[in-house]
């Protein structure tokens, strides 16, 4: 008797070890994704570049690790568990040879086909065949069995929704900048064991050169504490943060660092320091705080701004942090960025301050006012990053369910909105401050290791960008 591929209700039903028959059989049909590679990989922990590297796809060693690995024992076991014999079987041995590759793409049909029975311990042997969607073999043999001795029917359980995450951008940022100098960064009061290890993680990563600002004797002992080796770096000594903050920015003056990068002092403290008129790192421009946000459901990276330095923007400073973030969507290799204008609504409102900005800040894109991106807005959030919702409300423009850049009215939604998409869709958060003479990292408690890490990597290709201009 043949078992079909499709179980015609909600339940799931044994068959024990005296309603088998010799001759029995059961299937499924499956289609391999790139999905299933790495949920292999994630379960197993088998990160053999023949699964993970897409240059390894299109050798025969890439489809026979597939065919052993995830194809033979896997589909074979799920029908012995859920079909034939079904819940209560144990699976006790395997004897599988593989005749052809397995490739992403490829719908195999397996099938397992009761050959004996041994009714002194209730074990059956199985043969065992997959083919492709062509009806080539791709593997054959056998496989034991203990089939179940009491009859089982219950609701057949639901998978969960698995969603994986690579976090890859942050790990192109790194690639792009491998291979060249580390730049010279000054640490601003590195006294604790997260800034001063993120300061040696970004060397390690050979990003930077740290110069360490601050009291030499707290920064020695933190190092002592944490297990730090800072012997080959440079220490500026100073007696408290605010020479600290003054000194980091000093050195930033005299071209011995290239990037400014806070340690465990305020954030106000230290940019007190490089917004002083005469001595600090201002310029012509307004400076803000971009987050470049790699969220695993959305298919590029998503730089918002401003959500932690311009509390109320007024409409000018509203452009100078639009032009900031199209500088540096352009370094990141966005040529033409997206840019939404975010507003509670994706229509002008009188009353609602956003809204209006938004329409004067698309018109002075318009006037050459702001160069270099493609403005819409307003936008809701939802018409800014999902081309459905845009279609839903008739929404007809180059930007909507596409942006690159998203502009929020004010610092707390823009907060509110970077953490949200953190703590709740497993983004990735690295960020910068950008319009000052040079890019200036900020550092939190709540960053990983590879958000730091990618906080400097794009401090690190804006200070290149900017030295090239200058060589130039």
């Amino acid at each position: 008797m043949e078992l079909n591929a499709a179980p015609k209700d909600s339940m799931i039903e044994n068959r024990t070890f005296d309603e088998i028959a010799v001759g029995d059989s059961a299937s499924s049909e499956r289609t391999l994704a790139q999905e299933d590679i790495d949920l292999f990989a994630v379960v197993s922990g088998d990160v053999n570049p023949a699964h993970m590297d897409s240059a390894y796809a299109e050798t025969d060693l890439f489809h026979k690790i597939i065919a052993h690995g995830m194809w033979g024992g896997g589909l074979i076991s799920a029908l012995f568990g859920t079909r034939l014999p079904g819940p209560g079987t144990i699976y006790l041995s395997q004897d599988l040879h593989f005749r052809a590759p397995v490739a992403i793409g490829d719908t195999i049909t397996t099938t397992v086909t009761a050959r004996e029975k041994k009714p002194e311990n209730q074990r059956i042997i199985f043969d065992c065949v997959c083919t492709n969607q062509t009806g080539h073999v791709v593997i054959t043999g056998m496989a034991e069995v203990r089939a179940p001795s009491e009859k089982v029917r219950r609701p057949r359980i639901e998978l969960p929704e698995v969603r994986l995450s690579r976090h890859q951008r942050f790990r192109d940022l790194l690639i792009r900048t491998a291979g060249q100098p580390p730049v010279p960064v000054a640490v601003a009061h590195p006294c604790d064991d997260l800034s001063l290890g993120a300061a040696i993680e970004m060397a390690k990563a050979g990003l930077v050169v740290p110069i360490l600002v601050g009291p030499a004797a707290k920064i020695y002992a933190v190092a002592l504490a944490a297990g730090l080796d800072i012997d080959a770096y440079r220490i500026v000594d100073v007696p408290h943060s605010h020479a600290a903050a003054a000194a980091a920015v000093a050195l930033v003056r005299a071209g011995e660092a290239a990037l400014l990068m806070k340690g465990s002092l305020h954030t106000d403290e230290l940019m007190h320091e490089v917004v002083a008129h005469d001595t600090g790192l201002r310029t012509e421009r307004r400076l803000s705080h971009v987050y470049v946000m790699d969220v695993p459901s959305y298919p590029r990276p998503l730089l918002i701004t401003d959500a932690a330095l311009n509390i109320a923007p007024s409409l000018e400073e509203k452009r100078d942090i639009i032009q900031n973030a199209i500088d540096l969507a352009h370094i990141m290799g966005t040529a033409l960025p997206k840019v939404a204008i975010l507003a509670a609504v994706e229509t002008v409102n009188p009353l609602m301050r956003s809204t209006l900005d938004a329409a004067a800040l698309c018109k002075m894109a318009d006037r050459g006012q702001i160069t270099g991106g493609l403005l819409d807005g307003p936008l809701a959030f939802d018409n800014a990053v999902s081309p459905q919702a845009a279609t839903q409300k008739g929404i007809v423009s180059p930007v909507a369910g596409q942006a690159d850049i998203l502009v929020v009215p004010d610092l707390e939604a823009g907060n509110m909105l970077a953490k949200q998409l953190s703590f709740l869709a497993g983004a990735d958060a690295a960020g910068v401050v950008i319009g000052a003479r040079v890019p200036i990292i900020l550092t939190s408690r709540a960053d990983s290791e590879r958000t730091r890490i990618a906080s400097c990597a794009i401090a690190v290709l804006m200070a290149r960008a900017a030295q090239a201009a200058g060589a130039a």
